[in-house]
């Protein structure tokens, strides 16, 4: 089965790889801003997937993540003059497509969104997991698997919006505490401090099915 992660250390500072991708973006937007709104297609194709990913699994409901998806998109073109490069492109893009959806769940539809596609064996909770579905029946395994995707779907819900949020640009988009702080308008003292958060309900939660 693919990894599950709950929450793992990441690094705080943007790769010489991630800065390459920001100035090629950059690049893309000068020319949108000069008039070659074509190229704003380029931007579209390669980043229409991670806005729709991030976006999902905030909802947990694809009609809901696609009509986001394409409506942040729509918001980046109609501001992208006013986009002057203090961020790169895609953390200015994620706080368009986070916003959007904070306020798509604040009118009363959130849906739970945190998966078992993402547990990785080096957290201890984690392991101890897939540890309880190997030694079990494809029968009794299924049955786990159900209850504990409910069981990880409350924990989600006992959280506030931002720290759902927090916990999905983390785990399911990969972003730094940086770029969190940067998409979320905080401090990455704060972005640690919602993690931190986060881990622990998550691990009080999931604490009986730890338990040999």
């Amino acid at each position: 089965m693919d990894a599950i992660k709950i929450l793992g250390p990441k690094t705080l500072v943007a790769s010489p790889e991630r800065q390459l991708e920001a100035d090629s973006d950059m690049q893309i937007v000068h020319r949108v801003q000069a008039g070659d709104v074509a190229a704003f297609d380029r931007l579209i194709r390669k980043y229409r997937e991670r806005v729709f990913s991030i976006v999902y699994h905030m909802t947990s409901n694809r009609e809901d993540a696609a009509d986001l998806t394409q409506e942040s998109f729509i918001k980046a073109f109609q501001s992208i003059q006013r986009f002057g490069g203090q961020s790169s492109f895609f953390t200015w893009l994620y706080r368009i497509a986070v916003n959007s959806t904070l306020s798509h769940l604040r009118k009363g539809r959130l849906r739970s969104f945190f998966s078992l596609e993402r547990m990785d064996s080096d957290e201890p909770v984690s392991k101890e997991i897939i540890d309880a579905l190997t030694d079990k029946t494809d029968a009794d395994r299924d049955a786990f698997v159900h209850e504990l995707q409910e069981k990880l779907n409350d924990a989600m819900q006992k959280l506030s919006t931002k720290h759902r949020t927090v916990v999905t640009l983390f785990e399911i988009e990969g972003l730094s505490h940086q770029e969190i702080a940067d998409v979320m308008d905080c401090s990455v003292g704060t972005v640690r401090s919602r993690l931190h958060y986060a881990k622990q309900l998550l691990q009080a939660e999931l604490q009986p099915y730890t338990r040999t």
